[in-house]
Formats: C-alpha cells, structure tokens, sequence
C-alpha cells in the first residue's frame, strides 16, 4: 500500500514537473531571449545563471573583468576610454552571435547585457571625436537582432553597490572609483526609463535576494510570463 501510495505521489509529481518545464519552455520560446541588465555589483551575472537554470535556456554572459584596458580606464579615464569601449563593444558582438545562430540545444537564451545602452556609455566617457569614431564602428558591426522579449533591470543605491563590491574585492584590493560608479548608476536609470522597443522589469533589489530567499526568486519567477509589454516595477509580497 505504502509502495502504491508513492508511486501515484511521484507520478503526479512528474506530470507537474512536466507542466512547468513546457510552460517554462513555451514563455522562453516566446520571448525568444531575455535580459538581465544593471550596473556592476547589482547581482545580474547570479540572476542570469539562475534563470538560465530555471527555464533551460542558454546563457551568453559578459565578463567585464576579461575586458584588458578597464583597470587602466578607471586610472586614466581620458587616455584609455576608447580602448575599452571598443574592447566591450568587440567582445560583446562576438557574445551575441550565438543568438544568430541555428542551435540544437538551446531555442531561447538568458544574456546578462544589452547592447544598445552601450552607445549611451560611450557617449558619457568619450570626447565628442571618439564617439564619432566609436558610433562609426558600432553602426557598421553591431548585428541586426530583434529587440529582447523581455528586459529585467536589476537597481540599487550606490552605497549598496560598494558594499557588495567591496565584499568581493579581488586579491589585488582593485575597486571601481565612486564617482565612475555613481555615473553607471545615473546612466542606466535615464536609458532604461526612456526604452519603449521591450517590456521592462524594473527590480529595486535592495529589499530582495534572488540567490538565497527562495520566496524572493519564486515570485520573480511566477511574475515574469505576466509581463506582455510596457515597463513593470517589482515589489514582492511583504513577509511576515
């Protein structure tokens, strides 16, 4: 009877995993790829692998530390800003070319960053001929993708964001200077409040943690395929 009993138990266990991963599978489809944006420190790179995950979808991540010229940047601002800008911008082209591509194993895709706001960085540290230069580059080589189905931006204070940097600061004590980070902070928030071509997620996470709060991640997850277009503000239920 006991064997029975959980026989039938993990047989409707296994039709409801089956229903989930198809709706999961069936709302990925439909966006086609989703992405996760926000500034360093705000989570995105632990979001994406997680919602990877969930949905089955493949994963085109950045690596902003790969990137050769950025400490240098962040010493000397005016001498090697154009280099990592273009830097990012080659690195990040050669990372989307997976979601032109025909693959078998993966219909939909989880990308931690978004191309057009690049345009809106560069502009904000370089000089009015670099950014000509930079926008001639970024016009002839940045591919021609449909809008994401779905964009989440992930926010925070910029004190929070030290904090979270600081508590995974390299061995070699490096940090990204306040001032450049107040910069990122008040750049994503004018370009993502101005983007109409997808839906916007907008996620406060200074009262949320998707990795370690279950709850937190399983009403971001439920909330999502409500999302058909416009710009959304997340607010989770209050816990007791």
């Amino acid at each position: 009877m006991n064997t029975s009993i959980r026989r039938t138990r993990n047989s409707v266990s296994d039709r409801s995993a089956n229903v989930r991963r198809k709706a999961n599978d069936n709302f990925m489809r439909r966006l086609g790829y989703l992405v996760v944006e926000g500034p360093t420190g705000v989570g995105k790179n632990r979001l994406a692998r997680r919602l990877s995950t969930t949905f089955g979808s493949g994963l085109i991540l950045e690596q902003s530390d790969e990137n050769p010229f950025l400490e240098r940047f962040y010493l000397d601002r005016h001498k090697y800003a154009l280099p990592t800008q273009l830097s990012f911008l080659f690195d990040r082209i050669r990372r989307l070319d997976q979601l032109r591509q025909v693959d078998m194993f993966h219909r939909h895709w989880i990308v931690n960053f978004f191309l057009e706001r690049d345009l809106l960085f560069a502009e904000l540290v370089l000089d009015f001929d670099e950014f000509q230069l930079y926008r001639h580059v970024y016009d002839k080589l940045a591919p021609k993708i449909t809008p994401p189905g779905l964009i989440v931006f992930l926010q925070a204070e910029v004190s929070t964001l030290e904090g979270r940097l600081q508590a995974r600061r390299r061995p070699d004590g490096f940090s990204v200077p306040r001032d450049h980070l107040a910069e990122v902070v008040d750049s994503y928030t004018r370009f993502f409040l101005q983007y109409n071509s997808a839906p916007i997620l907008i996620v406060n996470t200074e009262g949320v943690d998707f990795i370690n709060r279950e709850e937190d991640y399983r009403q971001l997850v439920e909330y999502l395929p409500t999302i058909k277009n416009g710009r959304h503000f997340f607010n989770p239920m209050t816990r007791l």
